[in-house]
């Protein structure tokens, strides 16, 4: 059963319904940028190996740069009269994804989940911005900022990952534990 996030008011120009709406796809973009701040928080923990510096060190901004996001995602809840779910509780059970997979491992075989962490959240921001677009250019424009960033850290990752020839090392990997293997091979 779907739950009705009509808010009791909202801001100008928007309908009560449509606001609702937004406010449920931005309430599942909080939930993943929550989920991907721990998530690049545990693989900085968690990196070993001969580019264990490189990585460590280019996490951190990401994980900075991530907790911004869901802040402006949680703000934007709010404005549209709606309640920003953060708690650990809400974000299990409304999630649509599995855990990350890959505890303490090579830096590039955690790269090569990551990358596939980044793509699943960068897709559901493209969808969000579709959505979001129909109804308020103001969400879609946080949408497409955040874009551009999440878009940029996966470059990040993928430079580690990506061969002279331009392929890159986990490109057919389904699963985040192929991708890390996958990537340990490039290492």
């Amino acid at each position: 059963m779907t739950q009705d996030l009509t808010p009791n008011y909202t801001v100008p120009g928007i309908e009560r319904e449509a606001a609702g709406r937004l406010i449920g796809l931005l309430r599942l973009r909080l939930h993943a940028l929550n989920d991907l701040h721990l998530t690049l928080k545990h693989v900085h923990w968690n990196v070993v190996g001969p580019h264990f510096i490189a990585v460590h060190e280019m996490i951190d901004p990401q994980v900075d740069r991530v907790r911004d996001l869901a802040d402006d995602v949680a703000e934007r809840i709010a404005a549209l009269g709606g309640v920003a779910q953060g708690t650990p509780g809400a974000l299990v059970a409304e999630r649509t994804w599995d855990d990350y997979s890959i505890g303490r491992a090579d830096a590039i075989a955690h790269l090569g989940a990551l990358d596939l962490v980044y793509t699943g959240v960068i897709e559901g921001v493209r969808a969000a911005i579709k959505e979001a677009g129909d109804i308020d250019t103001a969400t879609e424009d946080l949408l497409i900022e955040q874009l551009r960033d999440l878009e940029q850290f996966q470059w990040f990752v993928r430079a580690h990952l990506e061969t002279a020839g331009g392929t890159l090392a986990t490109g057919q990997a389904r699963t985040e534990e192929e991708a890390a293997a996958k990537g340990a091979e490039r290492s």
